[in-house]
């Protein structure tokens, strides 16, 4: 059979452009780990008192248990509290991961410093890298249907763990190496760990900053919508990448982030039994005649706009009621029954329909 649907290219037509780039910063990250993960190892050893005659194997025993009894909590409440946001903001979880991990390992390098305070630092720490461990397998779960782009997924996702296997055994046998060498030089432990920590976070910012994911979330369906509304063009998924911030909210200034923030004030998804029996006669008294073909309902209330989606409602539908509601804070300020007339509909509609083109 000569039917070109047979026919697959390999790599690297096979995955998208930012694949590369993004895996060698990805390996050297990875690297640093696990040289790191040695010499905080060593200490939490040392601190639980292997190689001491002192040590009872039951004491041990307990507080190793205790140590992942409160990682897997944490995960689960991790889950429960986080799960459904780990898609649409795979960058910044995975930045925040990696930064849990970091602050797990010097939990367990600064457990020996702490005798009387032991167990609950490495609670602490263990409790920290459970963060990791969802928010890294989700992510990396998106980030390869992503670079995926002839259903290759499950290929990719095998060479990445062969890639990650590689540079474990590659970084623990430098650890080990600088284990040894810096054994009994507080001073040498603390400079090489934190250069290591300090290179590791510099070298995931790369990796996340070389993603140029064509999916729209929040905030970039905001930076494309304001970019919209001044020049009438659609950003590509390579310049929003450039434009969106990739690290968590509290490390940016309110200011620096003001003009860019529309999309904190859409909430998507709100139960109709969250609005009041006042809120919800309003809403359909004013939206009942502009509504009849769409499948979401909004609600304006204090600067906050929240969609009410239909059951039925399609990703287009989210889609539109999303941007529905970036236009109708752009005017805020007007009377609702301004904001919900079929011309703001119709801005909402026009605005949409590059959009799906370009999606499309």
């Amino acid at each position: 059979m000569s039917d070109s649907r047979f026919h697959r290219s390999g790599f690297p037509s096979s995955v998208t452009p930012d694949y590369v780039p993004f895996q060698v910063w990805d390996l050297l990250q990875g690297l640093s780990t696990y040289i790191r993960m040695m010499l905080s190892t060593q200490a939490l050893l040392s601190a639980i008192g292997v190689g001491e005659k002192s040590a009872t194997v039951i004491g041990a025993t307990f507080q190793w248990f205790l140590r992942d009894l409160t990682g897997m909590l944490g995960g689960i409440l991790f889950t429960f509290y986080q799960g459904s946001n780990l898609d649409s903001n795979a960058k910044m979880w995975r930045l925040v991961a990696d930064l849990m991990n970091d602050l797990g390992m010097l939990m367990d390098l600064l457990s020996p410093l702490f005798p009387s305070a032991f167990v609950f630092i490495v609670c602490l720490g263990s409790l920290s890298r459970s963060f990791t461990g969802v928010a890294s397998g989700a992510t990396r779960a998106a980030l390869t249907q992503h670079f995926a782009l002839q259903n290759n997924a499950a290929d990719i996702s095998a060479k990445e763990g062969s890639q990650e296997t590689v540079a474990t055994m590659i970084g623990m046998a430098l650890g080990m190496l600088l284990a040894r060498i810096t054994t009994g030089h507080a001073l040498s432990i603390w400079f090489c760990f934190l250069s290591l920590t300090m290179f590791h976070m510099y070298a995931n910012y790369k990796a996340v900053r070389c993603l140029a994911l064509t999916t729209l979330n929040p905030e970039r369906s905001s930076i494309v919508f304001q970019h919209f509304m001044k020049t009438g063009q659609v950003l590509s998924p390579e310049t929003v990448s450039k434009m969106e911030y990739v690290l968590p909210i509290w490390t940016t200034s309110l200011s620096s982030r003001s003009d860019k923030s529309m999309h904190m004030q859409v909430h998507l998804g709100v139960r109709v039994s969250s609005l009041n029996h006042l809120e919800l006669m309003d809403v359909l008294h004013s939206a009942g005649s502009h509504y009849k073909k769409a499948k979401y309902l909004l609600v304006e209330k204090k600067g906050i706009i929240s969609a009410i989606l239909h059951k039925d409602s399609t990703s287009k539908d989210v889609l539109q009621s999303f941007f529905h509601a970036l236009v109708m804070l752009r005017f805020s300020g007007w009377k609702t029954e301004r904001l919900l007339s079929p011309s703001i509909m119709w801005k909402a509609n026009w605005i949409c329909g590059p959009l799906d083109a370009k999606i499309d």
